[in-house]
């Protein structure tokens, strides 16, 4: 692919997605971008840092910032800070993309529409369509939910199944400056492969032991190198815990925890 990069039509710009936890912001990001940046969990919180991602084609790049959920109901040190990652990425963006579950709209969710600077665009984002059945109740779900906020647009998709991801990408376009590519064409995020390799043995953690882990486990990789013959990695990363209990959590009976989620998140990093 051969970029236009005259800035007269070439567009360029960052696009914040937001919303409450569990309302699929990871899942649209990594549809948005066309394969797996950002960790997804039922569990709420899981992203905890800003992670980029690139759509780049022949007329725009999009650089999108998926954010934490924006906590309301769970106030501790972790939360807050994560709350303020989100209230101040959305001050240096060109668009934001504000996103809600279709049939639900809560206090939660205004209280994400709080935190948006008036001079940032936003697109209202209304997702798991496929959970809408009636089109009727829902057209007019979106139109109570439009008065909540001054949105300059709306759009209805399925992160989860990828529907109506190419019209949001495009409805997106016009709202970004005029300015050549930042990032180069073949560029999906601004993460490195460490950091990604350590945040998919985080989602694997979550998604495998629920509620049974704490939120303060973390990941560190301890070991990462690449064998300059075959090209294939070896990644060592260590599950830090509390407490020593917590250590029969994680490595399961027999192993077998452990061993799932080294598997799953392997699979993952070699795709």
């Amino acid at each position: 692919m051969n970029l236009n990069t005259d800035t007269t039509d070439y567009r360029c710009g960052f696009v914040a997605i937001v919303g409450r936890p569990n309302v699929g912001k990871s899942t649209l990001m990594n549809h948005l971008i066309g394969q797996k940046i950002s960790i997804t969990s039922k569990k709420a919180q899981t992203t905890r840092h800003k992670v980029t991602g690139i759509y780049t084609d022949n007329t725009a790049q999009l650089v999108f910032v998926d954010t934490p959920g924006y906590q309301t109901y769970h106030r501790n040190a972790l939360n807050d800070r994560l709350n303020l990652n989100v209230t101040e990425t959305v001050h240096g963006v060109d668009v934001i993309v504000f996103v809600i579950e279709a049939l639900r709209f809560t206090d939660a969710d205004r209280a994400v529409l709080e935190q948006m600077p008036k001079q940032v665009p936003v697109v209202f984002v209304v997702n798991k369509l496929d959970k809408a059945k009636d089109r009727e109740v829902l057209a007019e779900f979106i139109a109570n939910a439009e008065k909540e906020y001054d949105f300059v647009a709306t759009e209805v998709v399925s992160a989860k199944h990828g529907l109506r991801i190419t019209q949001l990408i495009e409805m997106l376009k016009p709202m970004l400056p005029h300015s050549e590519p930042m990032y180069p064409e073949d560029m999906v995020t601004d993460k490195s492969s460490r950091f990604l390799a350590m945040e998919i043995v985080r989602e694997k953690l979550f998604r495998y032991l629920g509620e049974e882990l704490p939120y303060s486990m973390n990941v560190e990789v301890e070991q990462f190198e690449e064998d300059p013959e075959t090209g294939m990695y070896s990644v060592y990363i260590a599950v830090l815990v509390d407490r020593d209990n917590q250590k029969a959590i994680v490595i399961g009976k027999g192993g077998k925890k452990k061993k799932k989620i080294s598997t799953e998140a392997r699979l993952d990093m070699e795709k």
